[in-house]
């Protein structure tokens, strides 16, 4: 009841982000340990916020059960137990980035709704008319004499369920599904509310994305090598990673964008969504990296990306000498540093709005997010970017930074083995071991490949279009019957080879060469 009626509540007064679940959960993300967190990513991937709503909705229910528990001996101990619990969502609803006092509401509407139904329930627990309550006769009528230890307990037991220890079970049942009907009936009109409101597919869909100044050079021959378990060239929207801290998707329509340009600028700009695609736009391929994803790990994608420079738009806003730092924030609140020359070096920085020839879809920022080739997620990709601030590394901390994570984030050289798959039993004869490359910016050189720890052989490169996509490779193996161990290793265009230490992925990248160890009958 109180978490239907809360969804209600944050449905009718807000954008959602304020129900106890949603603001408890970016509560626990914000306190979660770095190595929990990294363990979240690699058990459960970009499944990570779901098992962690699902989990929160568990712990909220099973407090629920021991409220009530509690409440049955003291009814004001349950109902302490119901405020602070709608305390504890308050807090956390208010204590999020861009919160403020109204947040509060929908947790304490719903601890209101909780504690109604708390009362409600403990109403059929009182005894009923049919108790002996004779001065000789206290609690329940014995059953009669003569009958077995097992009947009379039964019927003990029977009685007891209609004595004055006892609850009017019916009643007690009719309350409990009342309860959870309206609850129900609350927390989906709620979210159905909330959906109808917020939605930005209309938006989306009425998008018509301009044609590029400077469009995507076509892929040369040979980009893609087709192979089977191959991650293609360019990564679907549907597949393409997600890892983010927003457990609600933000919903915001190129009517309500804007983008501001402040801080250490010569004069501060303002742009909305039109006026942003009127300043023109680039087309370009770039692949993204994750800072979390770990060696072999899945955390990378490419896709072709359509956006205005970043470069152009700071350079009409005049950077001022010193101003190190980009913080991009998020309309959730998310703030991403991002180092200033980077963006202003030449490389293809964009405002992106379009991925893979469609407008971004809403769980990758759509309308607008930041592409910075060459840089992890963390410190470049910020989605649903609104607010650009031209500050110093020294006077303000981003949000992984301030959890240890490093400054500045340049991707590292890494590899990974696609196929063959360790976990299918290979033939003996011509195999083919296959993966992709990246070093963002600096480019793919070479990529060697080894078997139970022999020579090294140097696999065949595809083409690329630039210097900011992975690279595809492919090594023709004559596989022999038995176990092998596969290993790979790249070496980026300024020679500077992956290396072989592996290293976790705090607090600046992984490191090592992936292997693989496959069967061949």
């Amino acid at each position: 009841m109180a978490l239907g009626v809360a969804e209600l509540a944050a449905a009718l007064l807000g954008d959602g982000r304020a129900a106890p679940v949603f603001a408890i959960g970016g509560s626990v993300i914000d306190a979660t340990p770095r190595w929990l967190k990294e363990w979240a990513i690699r058990s459960f991937g970009t499944n990570d916020k779901t098992v962690l709503v699902g989990s929160i909705v568990v712990v909220l229910v099973l407090l629920a059960l021991l409220t009530g528990m509690l409440a049955v001996g003291n009814r004001r101990v349950g109902l302490a137990g119901v405020a602070v619990l709608s305390v504890v969502g308050a807090v956390s609803a208010t204590t999020r980035p861009g919160a403020d006092l109204r947040d509060a509401l929908p947790s304490l509407l719903g601890g209101l709704g909780g504690a109604a139904a708390l009362l409600a329930l403990l109403r059929p627990l009182r005894a009923r008319s049919d108790v002996d309550t004779s001065p000789t006769q206290v609690g329940p009528r014995p059953p009669p004499f003569g009958v077995s230890s097992r009947d009379r307990a039964a019927a003990y037991l029977a009685n007891t369920d209609r004595g004055g220890a006892s609850y009017d079970r019916r009643a007690f049942l009719l309350t409990s599904v009342g309860a959870v009907a309206v609850g129900a009936v609350a927390g989906a009109a709620g979210r159905s509310a909330l959906t109808k409101r917020l939605d930005v597919g209309a938006s989306r869909a009425a998008v018509v994305l301009p044609a590029p100044t400077s469009p995507a050079a076509p892929l040369p021959p040979g980009t893609d090598l087709g192979l089977p378990g191959l991650s293609p060239f360019r990564t679907s929207n549907r597949d393409f990673y997600r890892i983010d801290t927003a457990l609600l998707v933000p919903q915001l329509s190129t009517t309500d964008w804007r983008l501001r340009v402040h801080g250490m600028v010569d004069r501060e700009i303002e742009l909305d969504y039109a006026a942003l695609l009127a300043r023109g736009v680039i087309e370009r391929d770039v692949t993204l990296t994750c800072v979390s994803n770990e060696v072999g790990g899945s955390l990378v994608g490419s896709a072709r990306w359509l956006g205005a420079p970043l470069a152009d738009l700071l350079r009409d806003a005049g950077v001022r000498p010193g101003a190190d730092q980009l913080l991009s924030r998020s309309v959730d609140g998310m703030m991403i540093g991002t180092p200033t020359e980077v963006v202003m070096d030449g490389r293809d920085a964009l405002l992106a709005v379009a991925m893979n020839g469609e407008p971004l879809p809403t769980r990758h920022g759509f309308p607008v997010r930041m592409v910075v080739p060459g840089l992890y997620g963390y410190v470049s990709a910020t989605k649903w970017v609104v607010d650009l601030e031209l500050t110093r590394f020294v006077d303000t901390q981003a949000y992984w930074v301030e959890r240890g994570w490093a400054l500045r984030g340049p991707i590292k050289t890494m590899t990974r083995i696609d196929t063959p798959d360790g976990r299918q039993q290979l033939r003996a004869g011509r195999v083919a071991v296959a993966g992709v490359a990246w070093a963002q910016h600096r480019g793919i050189e070479q990529v060697e490949v080894r078997v139970d720890r022999g020579a090294w052989q140097q696999a065949r490169l595809a083409s690329v279009p630039s210097t900011d996509t992975w690279r595809q490779w492919v090594l023709a193996w004559d596989a022999t019957p038995g176990e092998h161990v596969i290993e790979a290793r790249a070496t980026d265009a300024t020679g500077t080879p992956q290396p072989q230490q592996e290293t976790d992925p705090f607090p600046s990248g992984a490191t090592g060469w992936p292997n693989r160890t496959v069967n061949v009958a």
